[in-house]
């Protein structure tokens, strides 16, 4: 097998998703430019052209939304599934796992093994910082990503006021914006019911071959299984 061919397959999952990802952003860069250019034409506005679109609070604020609520999603299940149990559930811990465990279960310090990450045996704050990384860094980008709808969501709002005749409003007054919350919460409400519905869901049903289900001759009562 070449290297191409190689590195393709033992990359294909993160690949897959990298191309799918660019494709629905495309395909939502194309569609939203075609439904502003709809609404302009409805109220006799000149149509904008597709780079146009791409600068545009409009298309700005509807990609950070999303963006936003992904990172939200992750960051809570990262922490959450520290503390929190689902009996059954393959997204679940074992239920006697709770909590951050001991070096020796995470492998940590002088239980660190020859292949571990150079932070794992390194000790101190390397250690500590590495060992809460994951979390810190989706957190990090959920905080990002909101700050960057928020302001997003902001220029496509003054937008809006100055088309209606109404007085532009400071970013501070916007974040108390029945708008701006509407949009927040909108996105987050979905984030929370698809990972509830994925963690119970996932206690009775099967699928062959995934890592995100239990085997599929194993119990229901299983817990943190995988297949």
């Amino acid at each position: 097998m070449s290297g191409v061919r190689r590195f393709v397959r033992e990359n294909s999952l993160s690949l897959g998703f990298g191309l799918l990802f660019l494709l629905s952003l495309a395909g939502q860069a194309l569609a939203g430019a075609a439904q502003m250019n709809e609404d302009r034409q409805a109220e006799g506005l000149e149509p904008v052209s597709l780079v146009q679109y791409l600068t545009s609070s409009s298309f700005a604020v509807d990609v950070m939304e999303n963006w936003q609520s992904e990172y939200l999603q992750f960051a809570l299940y990262v922490f959450a599934t520290v503390w929190l149990v689902q009996r059954g559930s393959p997204e679940s811990k074992e239920l006697h796992a709770v909590g951050t465990e001991s070096d020796e279960e995470q492998r940590v310090g002088s239980h660190a093994r020859e292949d571990s990450p150079p932070w794992v045996r390194a000790g101190g704050w390397r250690t500590t910082l590495f060992s809460r990384s994951l979390g810190l860094l989706f957190g990090g980008l959920f905080l990002l990503t909101w700050a960057a709808s928020s302001v997003a969501g902001w220029a496509a709002y003054n937008v809006e006021q100055l088309q209606s005749h109404a007085d532009p409003v400071s970013w501070v007054a916007y974040l108390g914006e029945a708008d701006f919350w509407n949009r927040t919460f909108q996105n987050w409400q979905s984030e929370m019911l698809a990972v509830g519905s994925m963690a119970v869901f996932a206690v009775y049903l099967r699928q062959r071959g995934s890592p995100e289900s239990k085997p599929v001759g194993a119990s229901h009562h299983d817990t943190g299984a995988t297949g």
